[in-house]
């Protein structure tokens, strides 16, 4: 048996030319602020993004399991450190906020403000931004809003989402406030709701608050079972996302809003 200490090194190449290509974020890189307590959006982003040429990278963002106004609003002092620590030094296209509720309540114009300190000039969405984006973009008038969130931040969604000129005059709601749970409300649970409120007459698509609720994958299926578009948080934040880096090609298999 040889002794490894004395073995000859026969070749020790320096040096090697190599080449570089463009990347696998090519067509679109995606930096994304996750919340801490997220259980759904990465999973349901590597369903939607699964395209050559894009990526998205990710880091988390401190918050409290217990979802109200005030435990919402603490996370803006964390959000430029969050984005700060995504690819520092290279480029991406898009930064985005995973929280529908706690963009609400920062506000968009804050929110954005924040993610800028790390990324100036950078294009940004969140999910409330997307969905505002891709109801207009389907020509939504009246949608039936579904949420897993208490009474108060119903209301305060409610009023965001008329002031930007969409009516909600359809609401339904789990009125639960614990985000680790909200993320196991099951399959058939968010179809019988979205199926209910969607099908009153008086609203032309139904949108789905919150990232931690699992829709995605059920859109196709609840759009052919309604006639009408649905959306939901990491669904628009998505699309809203690729066409704020440049990808216009359609993403089938998910909904109308996919495919515009």
């Amino acid at each position: 048996m040889l002794d490894t200490a004395a073995e000859t090194l026969l070749v020790n190449r320096q040096n090697i030319p190599f080449a570089l290509d463009e990347g696998i974020a090519h067509r679109a890189a995606i930096g994304l602020v996750v919340l801490a307590t997220d259980h759904t959006i990465e999973h349901e982003w590597r369903q939607m993004l699964r395209l050559d040429g894009v990526a998205f990278y990710e880091s988390r963002i401190m918050n409290s399991a217990t979802i109200t106004p005030e435990t919402l609003a603490e996370m803006e002092r964390e959000l430029t450190r969050s984005a700060a620590v995504i690819r520092p030094g290279e480029h991406l296209d898009v930064m985005a906020y995973g929280c529908t509720s706690g963009t609400m309540v920062i506000g968009e114009d804050k929110v954005f403000a924040r993610l800028r300190e790390a990324r100036p000039g950078i294009a940004c969405t969140s999910p409330i931004t997307g969905a505002l984006a891709g109801l207009k973009a389907l020509g939504a008038r009246r949608i039936a809003l579904l949420t897993p969130y208490v009474d108060r931040i119903n209301r305060m969604m409610r009023d965001y989402i008329e002031a930007r000129g969409i009516a909600v005059p359809v609401m339904g709601s789990f009125n639960h406030d614990n985000d680790n749970e909200v993320a196991r409300i099951a399959a058939p649970s968010l179809e019988a709701a979205i199926l209910e409120l969607g099908a009153e007459p008086s609203v032309d698509a139904v949108f789905v608050s919150c990232t931690s609720l699992r829709v995605a994958a059920l859109i196709e299926h609840l759009e052919a079972r309604l006639g009408k578009p649905v959306t939901s948080s990491n669904h628009a934040m998505a699309w809203h996302a690729l066409r704020l880096a440049g990808y216009r090609d359609p993403v089938p298999g998910f909904g109308r809003l996919m495919r515009l």
